[in-house]
This record gives structure tokens, C-alpha cells and sequence, in this order.
């Protein structure tokens, strides 16, 4: 009893922290997505109105808020793959013996996770500049015409998608190193033995062994890029013809463009709850393979 008491003592700080500055918030942000929270209401506090689920049902019936979701769902099946493939291919790179200076390099791959999200886009966004941009400058020379990287719909998304793996690949690239010095090497050892190309390693025990690291890196992954918003906002502010809307650029329109408080705080609650949906069926497919 007195160990249980002790524990909640030494926890109770970081409890009030998180309540005070996540619970509290959370829950205003609840009641706040149940009334019709405007302009008028933030002026004067009578005109708000409860209006129970009305903003979920009506963003429902919004085509805009769905063309977002597709533009969201699209960068995450596409970006996500990317993302992980370029992780680990990093990863095994890093870990093999053969590659020299394996300390620079990993520092260096690591390097667009901690620097600032809003100047490297800035910088992108020149670099993918139609008229004096490096990438057309350089597809130039070998003859192919230049491309409107960020004003053309086609192209916009995948440009983004372009940008969000190479600022991103680095964390997982961590994660993954970590799981590969963990396998046992006798395992690869034994298969060599048996004659097993490095690609027949690869497949029946790097991949098996790396099945939890690669099960939390892809819930990481997913929950982070349904959460697009920096990207977009920095290289096109959603154009061209909205293609490159994603689901929390649209609460940030909604919440502070037209102070929709209400409808953006349903936003929210919805992506949580697709967020939720997506990374539960994950988890529960990574379960049922392992007990498998």
C-alpha cells in the first residue's frame, strides 16, 4: 500500500502536467466541436448555441472536407511505403560493415529530422521552382522540358510527398538500426551455410525479425503523415485547385480563416477518430501475423 501510494506521489506531477495542459484542453476542444462556436460567439458569449452532433453531421455532407480526406488518405498510402522503404533501405546501408565513416553518415541522413520544417520547405520550394529552380535547371540539360512542380495538380502532391520522406526518413532510419543490430548474427551465419543469397536472408530473417520494430514504425508513420498540414501550408497553401488540401489544412482554414471554431474542433475529433480506426486495425493484423 504504501509502495502504491509512494508511486502516485512521485507520478502526480507529470499528472497534473498532462491534465492541465492536454486533458483539459481536449475536452474544451469536445464541447467546443458540440456548439456552433463562430466570430459572433468569441464577440459575445450569448450567441453561442449548443447544437449537439449538427458540425460532424453537415462536414458529412461537405464536399471540400472530403476532397481533403482523399488528398490525406492519398499522401499517407503513397507517402507511407516511401517513407518506411527509404527508412530501412537507409538502415541496411548504415549497417553493414562494408560502408565506411558509418558515424557521418548517419548524422548526416539524420539531419533534416531536427532542422526546422518551415525554412527547409522554403528552400524546397525554390529548388522546385518552374522557372530558375535547380530540379529544372538540371532536367534541362538532359532535355526534358520543365515541370510545374507546385502549380500543376498532377504533380503538387507527389512533389510534397517528395519532401515529407526525406525530412521524415531519418527517425525511422534510427529505429530500424536499432532492430537490425538486435538480430542475431548466427542467424545469417547458419543461412549462409545453407547457401541462402543475401536476398533469401533478407526475406526469411531480416524481415521476420524486424516484424515489431517494423509494426511501430508504420503506426508512427501513419498517425504522423494523417497529420499533414506544415508542407502544404509552406510550398502552396493547398493550391493548385485544392489539390494538396489536407485534412488539418482545412481545420486551420475552417478554425482561422473563418473562424468556424466549432466545425474545425469536429475536424479534429473526426481525424482522431480515423487515426484511431487505422492504427487499431494495424495493430491488430501485426498481433494476429505474429501469433501466427
Amino acid at each position: 500500500m504504501r509502495a502504491s501510494l509512494a508511486g502516485w506521489m512521485f507520478a502526480a506531477p507529470a499528472l497534473v502536467v498532462l491534465g492541465v495542459f492536454f486533458g483539459l484542453p481536449v475536452l474544451a476542444a469536445l464541447l467546443l466541436s458540440l456548439t456552433d462556436f463562430d466570430l459572433y460567439a468569441l464577440a459575445d458569449p450569448d450567441h453561442l448555441c449548443f447544437v449537439a452532433f449538427d458540425n460532424y453531421l453537415e462536414l458529412l455532407r461537405t464536399p471540400m472536407f472530403w476532397k481533403a480526406l482523399g488528398n490525406t488518405a492519398y499522401f499517407v498510402v503513397v507517402g507511407v511505403p516511401l517513407s518506411i522503404a527509404a527508412s530501412l533501405g537507409a538502415a541496411l546501408l548504415l549497417h553493414s560493415p562494408l560502408v565506411r565513416l558509418r558515424a557521418f553518415f548517419r548524422t548526416a541522413l539524420f539531419a533534416p529530422v531536427v532542422t526546422t520544417l518551415v525554412a527547409v520547405a522554403v528552400i524546397w520550394r525554390y529548388l522546385f521552382h518552374t522557372s530558375y529552380g535547380l530540379v529544372n535547371w538540371a532536367l534541362g540539360h538532359v532535355g526534358i522540358a520543365p515541370v510545374d512542380w507546385l502549380g500543376d495538380p498532377r504533380w503538387a502532391m507527389p512533389t510534397i510527398m517528395l519532401f515529407a520522406v526525406w525530412k521524415n526518413f531519418g527517425y525511422n532510419m534510427v529505429i530500424f538500426l536499432a532492430g537490425l543490430q538486435a538480430i542475431p548474427q548466427d542467424l545469417y551465419e547458419a543461412a549462409r551455410i545453407d547457401g541462402a543469397s543475401r536476398w533469401q536472408q533478407f526475406v526469411h530473417i531480416t524481415l521476420p525479425q524486424l516484424g515489431p520494430v517494423l509494426l511501430v514504425v508504420g503506426v508512427i508513420t501513419i498517425s504522423g503523415y494523417f497529420q499533414l498540414f506544415a508542407e502544404p501550408y509552406v510550398m502552396t497553401r493547398g493550391d493548385p485547385l485544392q489539390s494538396t488540401v489536407s485534412v488539418l489544412y482545412y481545420m486551420f482554414e475552417e478554425g482561422f480563416k473563418w473562424w468556424n471554431l466549432g466545425r474545425a474542433s469536429a475536424v479534429a475529433f473526426l481525424l482522431f477518430l480515423i487515426i484511431l480506426a487505422v492504427t487499431t486495425v494495424l495493430l491488430r493484423f501485426g498481433r494476429r501475423k505474429a501469433l501466427v
